[in-house]
This record gives structure tokens, sequence and C-alpha cells, in this order.
């Protein structure tokens, strides 16, 4: 039994086991991002503007038993990894109480969280002994005065407490960090330095256009990979089953992993399996996606839970074979910022 929201209306529905949820391109989808604000205490420059940045109003945000409620229905319908995102999860009051209760009440056990680390370090033993199952940490540089540049704030001694914190109480640890067109050699080399210490994960990312600014065609780069190679001679890449966004490799004498995230290019579409949920309660298939289904309108409005599953399999059905085909049909002439989609 679920709250359907504002209303407090309650909807009982007797549903048999569910299939999976697979769309019309035959990828199930076990994977789930959940965006619970669209605020942050960052203002990185290819995420969204340095000015007029208007943040959904609180009674437009997903209240939290709305999010519980989704994160049930999801999982009845197979999915079984959820990520907890933003903007930054930790800007909205209640973050650390609601990833409780997803983990104690709803019963996630794959609960993954992605931060920026400013505001994280407080939290970081009671999602250690909640059990969170891993935190993704974003961070494009070890430089004081890039950090400043990039994120137009002065908060990167902030985010280092938060990543060797979460080192030593030993939380699988993933660093994400955006390569842009001004990110230096040897800014790579010095993050470098952390897969070759310690036991994590350092990923690459492409650069995305989603800055909230007016659409433009990102200025050719070097291939991503190739500057890799080139930085790091002794990349091996990783074979693995698991699906996953990152292309992981490992080089000698590195306790970790250097991986890449292709997410401009899309070369991982054929084997996408998840979705994503805004803090407005908008349904995304995909990153380039205007949003597929409104699913704040369907809990608000006393929608059965039967009633929602159906409308997310018809959704998913309708899903298109990679992102270039979805950003074709999309055509819009300005970017989302990508604090609004969820990362």
């Amino acid at each position: 039994m679920h709250t359907s929201g504002p209303n407090n209306h309650r909807h009982t529905v007797s549903l048999p086991p569910l299939a999976p949820l697979i769309d019309n391109y035959g990828r199930e989808i076990t994977y789930l991002r959940l965006a619970i604000t669209d605020r942050c205490n960052l203002r990185c420059r290819y995420c969204m503007p340095e000015r007029g940045v208007v943040p959904f109003l609180h009674e437009d945000t997903l209240s939290y038993e709305e999010l519980e409620r989704l994160v049930s229905l999801f999982q009845m319908l197979g999915v079984r990894k959820i990520r907890i995102t933003g903007g930054e999860p930790f800007a909205r009051r209640g973050c650390l109480e609601f990833i409780q209760r997803l983990m104690s009440r709803v019963g996630v056990e794959q609960l993954y969280l992605t931060t920026n680390g400013v505001e994280t370090s407080r939290y970081l033993g009671s999602l250690k002994e909640i059990g969170i199952s891993g935190i993704n940490l974003s961070l494009d540089t070890l430089d004081k005065d890039r950090f400043k540049d990039i994120t137009r704030r002065d908060r990167l001694d902030r985010v280092l407490v938060t990543l060797y914190q979460a080192l030593e109480l030993s939380i699988p640890l993933k660093i994400n960090s955006v390569v842009t067109e001004s990110t230096s050699d040897k800014e790579i080399i010095n993050l470098g330095e952390l897969p070759k210490n310690h036991a994590i994960s350092l990923r690459f990312i492409e650069m995305m256009p989603f800055s909230g600014e007016k659409r433009l065609i990102p200025r050719s780069q070097d291939n991503l990979l190739d500057r890799l190679n080139r930085l790091f001679p002794s990349l091996q890449e990783c074979q693995t089953d698991i699906i996953s966004t990152a292309r992981l490799f490992s080089t000698s004498g590195f306790r970790g992993t250097i991986g890449i995230i292709e997410g401009n290019s899309r070369k991982f579409c054929a084997t996408c399996n998840k979705v994503r949920i805004t803090s407005d309660g908008r349904m995304k298939s995909c990153l380039y996606d205007n949003g597929i289904l409104n699913l704040k309108s369907m809990l608000r409005s006393g929608a059965t839970d039967k009633a929602i599953i159906s409308a997310i399999r018809q959704s998913i059905n309708q899903r298109h074979v990679d992102g270039h085909a979805t950003e074709l049909i999309c055509d819009r002439k300005e970017e989302p910022p990508m604090n609004r989609i969820g990362g």
C-alpha cells in the first residue's frame, strides 16, 4: 500500500508476479537513476549557467513518499540497482533519512549515491553503517585554482576530505571526472595518482552538451581513449560481463582502474539498462530525450500502482535505438542543464 502524493489517497492493488521490464529492442531495464533535487552547491560550467538558474519549486519536486513509491514499483518490475543523484543529493534536507528508508523499509539491496562531495563527509559514517553499495564522487581536477574556475566555487578542500574519509572507511568509491576542452594532460596525470595508490575506479567522462545554454555543436576534441593511451601507455582493457556505461582499463603498477565513459559518442546504447526519474517526476528512458512519461501527474491524480506500471511499460516499449536517434527526434533548440536531468 502506497501514498499517492500530497493528497494522501491510498490505492491497494493485488498484482501478480511481474514480468521483467524489457524495451522494444530487447534491453532489460535493471537500473534506476533517481534525482531527488535539482539544487546544487556548485555551478560547474558544463552543467549549468552561472546566473539565471531557477530551481524547481518545492511543490513541483517529488516528495520522499512519492519517490519511495516509485522505487517500490520499479523493484517489482525487476530493477535491482538504484542510484540517488541530484543536483547534489545532500542539498536536499532529509537525504540521509530517505536513503535509510529505501534500504530498511523499501528493501533496496543495491543502493548507490552520486555526489560532488562538498557536504558529504559528515554523512559518511552513517552511509557506511547502513551499508551503502558505493559512492560516485564527481571530481574534475586536483588543482585548487582550476577547481574554482570549473565549479565557480572554492570548495576543493571539502571534496578532498570526503574522498579520503571514504577511503578510510573502505566505502566502494568511483571518481567521475569530466574532460573538457581546457583539461590539461597534467590534470589527467595527477588524477591518475588516485587509482595508482588506491583501489578505486577513476572514470574520465566525455563532455556532453547539457549546460543549460543555447544549443551548440561541441567542438571536436581529441579522441579521449587515444589521449589516455598516450598518457598511460600500459592500459589493458578489462573484460567483464557486467553491463556498464564505462570501459575499464588496468595499467601496470596501479591498484585501481582507469575508465572512460563515452556519453557523447553514445557507444554503449546497445546494452543500456537504465532509466532516469527527474526530481520533478519525469521518466527519461534516454539521457537525450525530453522526458517520456509524467509520473508526478499520475502519482498526484490518484493513479493506482497497476496503472503506473502499465504506463511505464508502454513508455519503455517506445524507446529509440540509441541516443543519436533520440536526439534527432527531440530536436531541442536549447539543452537543459544537467542538474535538472539527474546526471
